[in-house]
């Protein structure tokens, strides 16, 4: 890499290695800010923190004996994700250690893929094989150019101190990228929290409300004759946000089809996970309902 070029890295490489390239350095890049934004992700309150993530994997996942150790240091593994992530993406656009992002980017496809979407059938509507895929077929196709000789080597040559402080670049940019997200994410005003929710006049027995809890969480809120009560919306499977069925009364997650009963203390109707939704504290104080 003591040639290294950041033009060149593009031109040796085939026009469909380009294109998975590219989608797979902006996706990741996309991947660590979205954790980074997330202000529940590193908060052990939050219903989506990256603790609870682990935790509901344990009994589907064909490698829960790794998972259980790191439930206890979960904040500093999902902070390892985050800075990850932006690593593997920035390496990849810029084509430092390309061949090592690649299998960075397969090995942590492949965890994935035996964790959050282990239990997705069939297996084709889970993204991580997809993605573990795509990666392989980079590393296979940055090996070699149009003469057959090798492009980029796999291990950077730590001998090259150009390498050495480009690498830490990446390094830097990552650690970076996670602190400008979190700036990011403080930023954000949250409405609707720790006040008012709705006013209880205008939210009668049967009525159904989506809002953003006071962790910037997104919540539903339900009224029914025994009272007011919400959950989070965050599928406890893989984090997308469920929605509210009028026809079944159930909140249905549109990733993975898991179905849960609001009725029922937010209990699991359908996997693939087991765990119910969180609760989220509301009662009603004066002319509001309220989150406590």
């Amino acid at each position: 890499m003591a040639n290294y070029s950041f033009a060149k890295s593009w031109q040796n490489i085939p026009v469909g290695a380009r294109l998975i390239r590219l989608f797979l350095g902006v996706t990741f890049i996309y991947g660590g800010w979205n954790k980074a934004t997330d202000p529940g992700f590193l908060d052990p309150k939050s219903a989506s923190y990256i603790g609870a993530q682990i935790t509901s994997y344990l009994d589907t996942s064909p490698i829960s004996f790794l998972l259980q150790p790191m439930i206890e240091n979960a904040t500093a593994f999902g902070w390892s994700i985050i800075i990850t992530e932006f690593a593997i993406g920035i390496a990849t656009l810029t084509g430092i250690a390309l061949e090592l992002a690649a299998l960075g980017g397969f090995f942590l496809s492949i965890t994935l893929w035996l964790t959050a979407t282990w239990t997705v059938k069939p297996y084709f509507l889970g993204s991580d094989t997809a993605y573990a895929i795509l990666w392989l077929a980079l590393f296979l196709l940055v090996r070699q150019n149009t003469k057959g000789r090798r492009v980029i080597a796999l291990l950077p040559d730590l001998r090259d101190r150009r390498e050495v402080i480009r690498i830490l670049g990446v390094g830097a940019a990552s650690v970076a990228a996670v602190f400008v997200g979190r700036r990011f994410e403080s930023s954000n005003p949250t409405p609707e929290t720790g006040t008012a929710i709705v006013k209880e006049a205008d939210f009668p027995t049967g009525s159904v409300k989506e809002f953003i809890a006071a962790d910037g969480t997104p919540a539903i809120l339900f009224r029914t004759k025994a009272g007011v009560f919400a959950y989070s919306r965050v599928c406890t499977h893989q984090g997308c946000s469920v929605g509210h069925d009028a026809k079944t009364g159930l909140l249905i997650c549109p990733c993975h089809n898991a179905q849960f009963d609001p009725t029922q203390d937010g209990s699991v109707v359908i996997g693939p996970t087991k765990i119910a939704l969180p609760k989220i504290k509301v009662a009603i104080k004066g002319i509001n309902i309220v989150q406590i």
